[in-house]
């Protein structure tokens, strides 16, 4: 697989970020030659490893609500119109299917209205990029809602369900996407995956929008368009990355080995020998000793029954599937979460006792490891957890600049 860097000699395009988090999206669509001009988010710790990786950019620390085009524009010193795009996913936590409660008067829900405010006031991009969740497509008349909100601010928009494990990231993670333009003579289409994962849409819509013919290996009967590459394996993304123990590691340390696969290339290429964000959160010695009876790819199941949690005793070996789950190196990562707890999935290192390092998620959310994380370890995994894959952003971003090119 090639995961390399692009670099642009021709125009740089620009554009602004809402709900920016710590920078997964801008840095996709950095590495398609664009440049972000600005980012906005009310997560304090996400505003500032924006600002540590995109220091040109302006960044606004506050609600959105609180945001305007005329304070935007000026601060940036661009007209309007001349944004290229305005990306933006707000807060998912309303649509997710995995939400406790799915509500469309979570007010969560309705905040991509200020992203559209924004666009009507003045900035006026030629090209909007909204992504969330796939639940959003089964809440009822919300997408709905959200393409006509565009469509009335003048943009033209259509929509299709990506899964990151496609495009070279080593994890199953769908999320949707919405692209709009105002331009009329502007032709858009959605990066065609250049993986396949075993991973099937399970969820409202999945059937329809998704690239259904990347979900399972090719037959071998398949035409020659459709032969994709494997997934991209644990051991391919992470498996250069110093061991260090059960809450330990460094925020700066140095690899100790060379990369063995074009993905660690990727990752590496503009680190130098300084790793960052290599550490982890110090897990329990009760957890610890879990830990040491899960193989790869298992999960509580393999942990004696004596050294369960109390709650997990009463349990059916049907449920909690991912818990305890430790990764497997010749397989890809499940969704990686705001939190590697034990609790919650599978993010037991492979080969080692403790949860993987927030280097090592970030490498699982396809974060070149020149990008540093600020903040507290707890920090540091929200940003990463709620971040849009990079390599994802990218096969999009790459498709935004072919139609803009075409302009």
């Amino acid at each position: 697989m090639s995961t390399t860097v692009e670099s642009h000699s021709l125009k740089e395009f620009l554009i602004g970020d809402l709900f920016c988090g710590a920078g997964g999206i801008a840095e996709g669509f950095r590495q398609a030659g664009f440049r972000s001009v600005f980012g906005n988010d009310f997560d304090t710790a996400a505003c500032r490893t924006f600002a540590e990786n995109f220091p040109a950019a302006k960044v606004y620390d506050c609600p959105i609500q609180d945001l305007t085009a005329e304070r935007v524009l000026s601060d940036v010193g661009i007209d309007e119109g001349e944004l290229d795009v305005l990306v933006g996913g707000p807060p998912c936590q309303g649509f997710s299917v995995n939400a406790p409660v799915r509500s469309a008067e979570d007010q969560r829900n309705h905040l991509f209205r200020h992203y559209v405010r924004l666009v009507l006031e003045g900035i006026r991009p030629k090209m909007v990029v909204f992504e969330n969740v796939p639940g959003l497509v089964s809440m009822g008349d919300t997408l709905h809602d959200v393409s006509e909100a565009f469509s009335a601010a003048g943009y033209r928009v259509k929509f299709k369900i990506l899964n990151a494990a496609h495009y070279g990231v080593p994890q199953d993670r769908w999320r949707l996407l919405i692209i709009g333009t105002r331009l009329p003579e502007l032709a858009f289409s959605f990066p065609e995956p250049k993986h396949y994962s075993t991973r099937r849409a399970n969820f409202r819509g999945g059937g329809a929008y998704t690239f259904t013919h990347a979900i399972g290996a090719p037959a071998d009967d398949a035409p020659l368009a459709h032969w994709l590459e494997p997934p991209l394996t644990i051991a391919e993304a992470i498996g250069d990355l110093p061991a260090v123990p059960n809450g330990g590691g460094a925020q700066e340390m140095l690899y100790d080995g060379n990369p063995t696969s074009s993905f660690q290339r990727y990752c590496r290429r503009d680190a130098g020998d300084q790793l960052f964000n290599h550490q982890g959160a110090r897990m329990s010695p009760i957890n610890v000793e879990r830990f040491s009876h899960v193989p790869p790819g298992g999960s509580w199941r393999d942990i004696p029954f004596d050294l369960l949690p109390e709650g997990m005793k009463r349990a059916r070996r049907s449920d909690h599937t991912r818990r305890y789950g430790r990764l497997d190196p010749d397989s890809i990562s499940g969704t990686v979460l705001t939190k590697c707890d034990p609790h919650w999935g599978t993010f037991v290192h492979y080969n080692q006792d403790r949860i993987i390092t927030v280097r090592e998620a970030a490498r699982i959310q396809s974060f070149p490891d020149a990008f540093r994380f600020t903040g507290s370890i707890t920090e540091q995994y929200r940003q990463v957890g709620n971040a849009v894959p990079v390599l994802l952003a990218r096969a999009v971003a790459q498709e935004v600049r072919a139609a803009l090119e075409m302009t």
